[in-house]
């Protein structure tokens, strides 16, 4: 046998993971033609859009898909044809969080990779390298193999690869077209090495070689869970110490600058924040706890667990502060929230930090504005109701406003508070903010962004996570 030489792939979803990977694979390979496939039409609709209105904002995506679509890169809801023409599937699916049942709050939902798994299966009818492309738990190329192999025609063989992305989200094309490394897993057999020399050479049009990683298919499949881990760890243990920095008068961002000059431990994931969200990291987290468990392993699954815990206490003790400050109450009193998405440059709202700072405003009986420059406004409702289902949205939509602007969020308000870190939110006209808001005027910095000490002579209170308060 040979590596096959692949000139069509399909990708099973089109979302954050699949639509801008294969995007890029389409740029870098226009020798092969790229479908992503996927059952939400409406989805479908919007990458298919005349006007380029794609369904996902992140920067550089556009600028891809307009050199692509139509050329090598197609947009279609026929799962069935997408996976019977294509020599490597990509399953990019979603895998939350499961919400019932064994495990339920930490292990994933593995409900749709085997949706994707048995579709495959009935509709190929010829050899194909399938890839893991989803975020899974440890093994489920095993459950992926049974799957296939229970069903498949004669003559029909499957390989399967784990294949991880290490995206960050608002840097995910520059993250794809420079990575830092490509890691692709296969058994380490004869055949599983030919697929993962295939899918190699896919990656070899324009990553080096020394940075497309092959390893076995476990050791990628918790590679993953294992990265994101030691990232949010690295941001829980800088958000713990900014809770000291509060308390002793230090601040945070010397502290962490002076930490990251040591080699051993570097700058990144250094900056403390009201926590960190987005659909990866507590997921992965939740997962490795689930792992540690099943595992018989206690102690590890404490050990990652206090991960999650130590960002969900930066939150409550970021929203609890904004009470405190205002005089221990904020019924009735306004208060603008810039940011919704859980990071800059990004329309995601997975996780936010946001929404757990709106949800504890609204059960102190605030009016909040909420202002974020790229999250659509029925995803900010359709979050707030799951976030609080007891309250109905109706009364939501009494107590909170979806603004239109930043000013227009502030105007009227007692308190601002920064929960993303847009770069516009640093170029507010703050003077203007200041004579429109209500005396005194506050202002809570949840991401270290603004001038403390310019918006003081201005004439605003400010709170900044990490820094006890200005004497």
């Amino acid at each position: 046998m040979s590596p096959v030489k692949v000139t069509k792939i399909c990708c099973i979803g089109a979302g954050y993971v699949g639509g801008p990977t294969c995007a890029v694979v389409a740029l870098k390979c226009p020798h092969i033609t790229v479908t992503i496939v996927d059952l939400n039409q409406s989805r479908i609709d919007a990458w298919n859009s005349p006007d380029f209105k794609l369904p996902i904002y992140e920067p550089g995506l556009e600028d891809v898909v307009r050199q692509t679509r139509g050329r090598n890169l197609f947009f279609s809801t026929d799962v069935d044809k997408g996976i019977e023409e294509a020599d490597l599937i990509f399953v990019s699916v979603n895998t939350p969080t499961k919400k019932s049942g064994i495990g339920a709050g930490f292990a994933a939902d593995l409900n749709y990779v085997e949706l994707a798994t048995r579709r495959i299966a009935d509709v190929a009818k010829s050899s194909k390298i399938v890839v893991e492309k989803s975020t899974v738990p440890c093994r489920t190329a095993d459950a992926m193999r049974t799957i296939l192999d229970a069903n498949s025609k004669p003559n029909c063989r499957f390989d399967i690869l784990s294949n991880p992305e290490f995206l960050a989200e608002g840097t995910a094309i520059n993250d794809l077209l420079k990575p830092d490394r490509v890691l692709i897993g296969s058994l380490q057999t004869p055949q599983g090495i030919d697929a993962c020399n295939s899918l190699a050479s896919i990656y070899a049009n324009w990553v080096p070689k020394d940075r497309i990683l092959t390893v076995g298919l476990w050791s990628s499949e918790l590679s993953k869970l294992a990265a994101n881990a030691m990232l949010a760890q690295r941001i829980s243990s800088v958000n713990a110490l900014s809770a000291i920095c509060e308390a002793t008068g230090a601040n945070i961002d010397e502290v962490a600058h002076a930490i990251g000059f040591d080699s051993r431990i570097g700058p990144k994931f250094l900056k403390a924040s009201v926590g960190f969200g987005g659909s990866c990291f507590q997921k992965d987290i939740l997962n490795l706890v689930y792992l540690s468990e099943s595992c018989h392993l206690p102690e590890v699954a404490a050990y990652w667990r206090q991960v999650v815990e130590m960002n969900d206490y930066q939150k409550r003790r970021f929203s609890t502060r904004v009470v405190d400050t205002l005089f221990k109450t904020i019924t009735g009193k306004r208060i603008a929230v810039l940011g919704f998405a859980f990071k800059a440059d990004t329309g995601d709202t997975r996780e936010s930090a946001a929404i757990t700072l709106i949800r504890d405003f609204q059960q102190e009986k605030a009016l909040i504005n909420i202002y974020d420059p790229q999250v659509p406004h029925e995803q900010i409702w359709a979050d707030l109701a799951e976030a609080s289902p007891d309250i109905p949205l109706a009364a939501t939509q009494k107590q909170v406003t979806i603004c239109a602007s930043a000013i227009e969020a502030c105007k009227n308000a007692e308190a601002v508070v920064i929960a993303t870190e847009w770069k516009e939110f640093c170029d507010i006209d703050w003077e203007s903010v200041y004579a429109h808001m209500k005396k005194p005027a506050f202002i809570f910095d949840g991401r270290i962004i603004v001038d403390a000490d310019r918006l003081r002579k201005i004439g605003f209170k400010v709170t900044v996570i990490g820094r006890a308060e200005a004497l």
